[in-house]
């Protein structure tokens, strides 16, 4: 009997799991994801054309992606959770942004694209900057499953790699995304991009 209700509390507990993991994967699909063009794909990686974007982000010292990931994480999402002058909830969008290095590192959150940086709730944090990017060329490559520091240098190094097999110059650190919850456990995405120098021609 003991047996049978084991069984029985295990089955549950697992539908409830897969339950909860498939409704993470549809809730992320409707999730607005930063809008870019793909130009050219390569065997390892892409080319990738990014408009101009509206980020709020906050730095820190931090100089990993463990010392960095909460904190910024939590900073952001009070934000858009309603921590602004207007009290206003901002919906979540697609992928958070890192930049991760020995001098000053960075955590963003994309903006909803019909916001601007003139139309958006100020931040009742000051360290929370909001700004527009400019557009941008870049290369990505892209791995699954949880990140982690040696993940993200590891693949890091394997897109500079390849860039400079294929003559592409690159600029500027190599940046992490992030696409997904810490709760969603399949389908995760993560990619790794760096700004490069396009010729439109190509």
């Amino acid at each position: 009997m003991k047996t049978r209700i084991f069984l029985l509390v295990s089955f549950l507990l697992a539908s409830s799991l897969i339950f909860i993991q498939i409704n993470s994967i549809m809730a992320a699909n409707k999730t607005e994801t930063q809008a870019y063009r793909k130009i050219k794909a390569e065997k390892d990686f892409e080319i990738r054309f990014y408009p101009s974007a509206t980020l709020a982000t906050v730095t820190s010292s931090a100089r990993s992606y463990k010392e960095l990931a909460s904190p910024g994480f939590r900073k952001l999402a009070n934000f858009i959770f309603g921590g602004n002058l207007s009290n206003k909830p901002i919906s979540m969008t697609t992928p958070v942004h890192m930049d991760i290095n020995d001098t000053v590192s960075s955590m963003s959150f994309v903006m909803p694209s019909d916001y601007t940086k003139e139309n958006l709730p100020k931040p009742n944090d000051p360290n929370v900057i909001i700004s527009t990017t400019t557009e941008d060329y870049v290369a990505a490559i892209g791995f699954s499953g949880y990140a982690s520091d040696n993940e993200i240098k590891m693949y890091s190094e394997k897109l500079k790699n390849a860039l400079i097999s294929n003559g592409i110059e690159f600029y500027g650190n190599f940046r992490f995304l992030g696409y997904n919850a810490p709760y969603q456990f399949w389908g995760r995405r993560n990619e790794i991009i760096v700004s490069i120098r396009w010729n439109t021609s190509n």
